[in-house]
């Protein structure tokens, strides 16, 4: 596939720049990561029809595009607010992770990092995975000596 149309790359651009103040977040300072990013979102667009995260590899784009999970702004991002393509960052170019579950490849190669606007993003942060609550006492704990 060649090059993005001219509209289908002005749309992406728009796309992002609203969801960027909306989450409350900011593009990578290294323009060429955010203009790879939108240009590989365009393309999806024009191949798919949906804005696809580029920076995955799919078997099947069609199956995984129905699926939706990837859609850019991807769930991880709706969830955690953690944009693994580095197109929705902190100002530092940092990824936020600090809503990140424990073990998430995102925490492992970054660490904790925080969010500098936590009034806003995450619209879906109640499907965020839960830490396992505490096995309730055993009655016979609580006995005394």
């Amino acid at each position: 596939m060649g090059e993005p149309s001219q509209d289908s790359l002005d749309k992406m651009w728009k796309f992002a720049k609203g969801f960027a103040e909306k989450s409350g977040t900011t593009f990578h300072p290294t323009p060429a990561v955010t203009e790879a990013v939108v240009k590989g979102l365009a393309m999806h667009v024009e191949e798919l029809g949906k804005p696809l995260c580029p920076c995955n590899f799919y078997k099947d784009k069609q199956a995984e595009a129905k699926l939706r999970r990837w859609i850019c702004a991807c769930d991880e991002m709706q969830i955690y607010k953690y944009c693994h393509c580095l197109l929705f960052v902190r100002e530092d170019g940092m990824p936020i992770t600090e809503y990140l579950p424990e073990g998430h490849e995102g925490r492992e190669v970054y660490g904790v990092i925080t969010d500098p606007t936590p009034d806003k993003g995450r619209a879906l942060r109640h499907k965020a995975a839960q830490p396992e609550a505490a096995a309730p006492a055993n009655q016979d704990d609580q006995r005394k000596p």
